[in-house]
């Protein structure tokens, strides 16, 4: 790469890459390639087999199921049960997605007893029918071909009969000395059956130890708050009644608890029909740039550590301005109030100004101090129940690290004979200063209960298969107290044990059937005389609300923030000592989703990088250091190092280096394995979330990055449109005045589309928070295959849906705005005008329809696209599939082969589906019946579709608001999806900070 030299003086308002705003030699080749390169298979060398195959893992597994049986048990189907199964047709049946201590309530479509979809349950409070990327791409998971399929025991197979003999005689021992030697380390979970079970087993086995540990977790919030308060509480934010929110260091709109209802309530209080609403405010403080970060009206950055402090000064500062904030006068040496006097003064006035209808919200990688701090801060302004009020956990083991100390020190001592763990990958995740791997090899008898042979089945003796929780009986409950039953779809494919059944036979030593241990459970929560009705109730509607959790009383000892604020430590920053934070990935989480491909694959909400986990450093840093995008460094911190790519990030902290967790697996399967970097190497208990002293030195050697951000670029226009609030109220109809253009004039006489329905969609940019459910639901939904990295970073990745993401402002510290863009079916297609074969066509409802059997591969319509979305198979990504893939996956939508163009379709089957359906009921379509799938899964309900002619449809409605706008609208290509320009409402107060971070 050539020495980059940025300049803001080149009229680029808003830009995609440091690259774009430099006009770097490789970015106007991007530029001026209509196409990408040709394929190797055309010019010397072609995809192999074999590497095809490991490429699409989960995908092709699909295919190979043959064998699958639905389960034995009664499930009840979503609404009701049909008399029989119509091959052709779905049924929906409710469940629920446990995830550590959040519970996601779903609705799963089944194709003759084979789960294909994930929707949210409308029934839900959390949910609301809405789903997150995760939820999406849990279901390739069930199908990934690299889940273990067989017991274990040291390393030879066995069968679960021989693993019960084996535990039966071992619990013997343990009914003796009360369960001396015996120890469970677990994943955390909110269920009631499991919790029945944890405590039946603390109560059989006194003597025995259970040890709760999660890499990733909320465990700093749960000790700040019980610091304060003395009861093991966790808040419960309601983002739709706060004016103001102040975020430090907290992605509450993607990578915190319970996102999906945080969007939701953020997107209502954000919601603008008319230029006389009113909206929120938001301010974040960061060190890295986050999808809330990208949403903020004002950002600052800074390291990590500082986050803490900063908000210290502004509690005092709400003390000075009258308000009864009890904290005790601590001093933190280290941080220059004065640099950010300003910002303190603004975020203080405002959070006063509004009172009872504000809300402080810290990210989980804080410090308890932070979050103990935060409550008394939300207290003081009256926000307790208002904006967050605090509940009780009930059925929930929550994590601690502690008790995972407790029990490495057991081991070390020789107190544990026989370890169990359930779940999780502690080989793999746990701190390194650990070295857990050692801590096994010191126990007589080891089992590990995992979906996978993964890092830490290889170290123990006996390895017990997982059911994914769409085969599994189960139940979970959500943190406002609802409960849900998870029901299985489908028998476990690859003869794994469901959870509840394993635990149970720890604790009785009786192997029973899952379906029973639950129902058991719910024989207590439900009266005997109505059990069967409740509990068919509570599987046919997917929720029970009963004995919801009620909002606690509480009362804050603020003198325990001196305590607590004695574990902060403030250092001071340079290139010579960095700070290093560790972050949750937003598409492989923790390591988990490593060997999901639909996740690896799509690109990083902040970065746009696929198929890897860079360390993130500013633009100054890398220019201290000497650094450029892709230059392999090695990253020193507190004795240990590890080698990876830099990637300059606009926005990240000075002196501060972000790196993503989950990667650099070894076990994890044919698609995650040796992908990315291994960053719990540098992690350590002293500092597990962001740690200082760390060194970078360049090695010399440059790697590969899959970077999305550049593709599909569009020089010199007005995409993105965005204005301040006032402004909007003072020019409501900017965004369609925003480019000039003579009178738009057609060279041919136009079709009339004047009749029936006529399809069309907005995109609310105001709300979209670029989370990425809706690429995951449309590849769900429309069987896109995955190409893997070497094809990404060519340009072909296939997602039909294009997650654009914009910078604008200062260089140091941009704003940044999310434009998903997808085939926006011009009226006046070009496409369709330079197509030979009639190939892309429009029908008679609008749509612009792909004949995938015409399609010849000119690709003739790419290149006249002004919009870049249509996608092109350069490889025959279906030719390995066995026939019974069809079944497998959606088999109303067609599996494309090489050579073919795709984009796109509306989900034209499921405004098929809706026809039928309203025909039969003789009835015409009603608005809102047919849900496009990025539509469905949504949480910030940004997007709307539906008949345009239809004045009283949503979409019209969204049509008719003065911020709709076309973009690319001056072509006059007429396109039936528009836009809603974003607005912010930034504080008058801060209007010159900006250019002085």
């Amino acid at each position: 790469m050539s020495p980059m030299k940025i300049s803001t003086d080149n009229g680029v308002k808003y830009w995609r890459s440091l690259d774009q705003l430099a006009e770097t030699p490789e970015f106007k080749k991007i530029l001026d390639n209509e196409f990408p390169e040709n394929p190797p298979g055309i010019a010397g060398g072609a995809l192999s087999r074999r590497k095809f195959l490991a490429l699409m893992g989960a995908s092709i597994a699909f295919a190979g199921l043959a064998g699958c049986q639905r389960p034995v048990e009664k499930i009840v189907p979503y609404v009701k049960a049909p008399e029989n199964i119509t091959p052709g047709n779905s049924l929906f049946y409710a469940s629920a997605m446990p995830f550590g201590l959040s519970a996601y309530g779903i609705v799963v479509e089944s194709r003759v007893g084979r789960p294909t979809k994930i929707e949210g349950n409308i029934n839900h409070r959390l949910t609301k029918g809405k789903s997150g990327a995760l939820i999406q791409a849990s279901i390739l998971n069930l199908y990934d071909p690299d889940r273990s399929g067989a017991l274990r025991n040291k390393a030879q197979e066995a069968s679960w009969s021989e693993f019960v003999s084996f535990y039966q005689e071992l619990q013997k021992t343990f009914i003796e000395s009360q369960g001396r030697g015996l120890a469970i380390l677990s994943s955390s979970f909110a269920s009631p059956t499991l919790f029945r079970l944890y405590e039946e087993f603390t109560a059989a086995f006194p003597e025995a130890q259970w040890a709760v540990y999660e890499p990733v977790s909320d465990e700093n919030i749960y000790d700040g708050i019980k610091a304060i308060s003395g009861q093991n509480i966790y808040p419960v934010y309601d983002y739709s009644k706060a004016d103001i929110v102040v975020s430090l260091d907290s992605d509450f709109l993607y990578a915190e608890s319970d996102e999906i209802s945080a969007v939701r309530g953020f997107a209502e209080a954000r919601s603008l029909k008319t230029e006389n609403d009113t909206m929120n405010r938001l301010y974040v403080v960061e060190n890295m740039y986050s999808t809330t970060g990208a949403m903020s009206d004002h950002r600052l950055r800074l390291p990590s550590s500082h986050v803490a402090p900063f908000a210290l000064e502004i509690a005092k500062e709400l003390r000075n301005q009258g308000l009864e904030i009890p904290i005790p006068n601590v001093r933190l040496d280290g941080f220059d109030r004065d640099a950010h006097q300003k910002w303190i003064q603004a975020i203080a006035k405002d959070l006063k100004k509004h009172k009872g209808k504000s809300l402080i919200v810290a990210g989980k990688r804080q410090p308890p101090y932070l979050h103990a701090l935060a409550a008394v801060m939300n207290h003081g302004l009256g926000n307790t129940n208002n904006s967050v009020r605090y509940v009780s956990l009930k059925d929930a083991l929550p994590p601690s690290l502690s008790s995972l100390n407790r029990l490495v020190e057991s081991i070390d001592n020789g107190k544990i004979q026989t370890l169990i763990i359930m779940d999780g990958n502690p080989v793999y995740n746990a701190l390194v200063d650990m070295d857990f791997a050692a801590k096994l090899a010191k126990v007589k008898n080891t089992v590990h209960f995992s979906s996978h042979v993964d890092e830490t089945s290889r170290q123990t003796t006996w390895h017990i298969p997982a059911a994914h929780y769409l085969e599994s009986w189960g139940d979970v409950r959500s943190n406002d107290g609802v409960r849900s039953v998870v029901q299985p779809l489908i028998e476990p494919l690859f003869n794994g044990v469901m959870r509840a059944q394993l635990l149970n036979l720890i604790v009785t030593g009786k192997d029973e059937n899952a379906h029973d241990i639950v129902r058991k459970t719910w024989k207590s929560i439900f009266p005997e005389l109505d059990f069967e009705k409740k509990w068919r109730k509570t599987l046919n509607s997917g929720v029970c609300e009963e004995n919801l959790y009620e909002s606690e009383e509480v009362g804050f000892n603020s003198e325990n923030l001196g305590n607590l604020s004695k574990s902060l430590n403030i250092e001071n920053l340079s290139k010579d000592a960095l700070e290093i934070t560790f972050a949750a990935d937003a598409s492989v989480f923790d390591g988990r989703y490593a060997n999901n491909g639909w996740l690896q694959e799509t690109p990083d909400p902040i970065s746009k990088l696929a198929w890897d986990n860079p360390a993130l450093i500013s633009l100054n840093t890398a220019k201290e250091l000497g650094l450029k995008n892709e230059d392999m460094v090695s990253l020193t911190c507190r004795g240990r190092s590890l080698e990876l790519p830099v990637w300059i990030m606009p926005g990240q902290a000075d002196n501060t280096i972000a790196v993503s967790l989950g990667y650099g697996r070894t076990s994890a399967g044919r698609v995650g394995n040796n992908v990315g970097f291994n960053a719990y190497l540098l992690r350590q208990t002293s500092a597990k979330d962001f740690a200082h002293g760390a060194a970078v030195k360049a090695t010399g050697k440059r790697y590969k990055l899959a970077n999305t951000q550049n593709h599909g670029s569009m020089e010199g226009r007005a995409l993105v449109r965005e204005a301040p609030l006032t402004e909007y109220q003072s020019h409501p109809h900017f965004a369609a005045e925003m480019v000039e253009h003579p009178p738009l004039e057609s060279l041919w006489k136009e079709h009339p589309y004047d009749e029936g329905n006529q399809w069309g969609m907005t995109i609310d940019l105001n709300a979209c928070t670029g989370c990425n459910a809706c690429m995951i639901a449309c590849q769900s939904e429309n069987n896109i295959p995955i190409v893997g990295k070497e094809q990404v970073s060519k340009g072909r990745e296939m997602s039909w849906i294009r997650l654009d993401r914009y910078f604008s402002g200062d260089l140091q510290n941009p704003e940044m705005v999310y434009q998903p863009v997808t085939c926006v079916h011009c009226e006046m297609a070009p496409c369709e005008q330079v197509c030979p074969v009639a190939a892309t066509v429009h029908d008679e409802e609008g749509l612009n329809v792909m004949v995938y059997n015409r399609c010849i591969g000119t690709r003739y319509c790419a290149n006249n696209c002004p919009y870049k979305v249509r996608r092109f198979n350069f490889f025959n990504f279906t030719k390995d599939y066995p026939h019974v893939f069809q079944m497998a996956q959606n088999p109303d939508v067609s599996v494309r082969s090489r050579g073919v163009m795709e984009k796109c379709t509306f989900c034209t089957q499921r405004i098929n589906q809706a026809k039928v359906k309203a025909k039969k009921e003789g009835r015409e379509l009603a608005d809102s019946e047919i849900l496009t799938a990025c539509q469905q899964s949504c949480p910030a309900d940004a997007i709307r579709f539906g008949n345009m002619l239809d004045k009283n449809s949503n979409v019209s409605k969204s049509k008719m608001n003065n911020r709709n706008y076309a973009m690319l609208g001056e072509l006059n290509l007429k396109p039936r999806i528009t836009y809603l320009a974003k607005i912010r409402n930034p504080n008058p107060d801060l209007a010159d900070t900006k250019s002085q971070i």
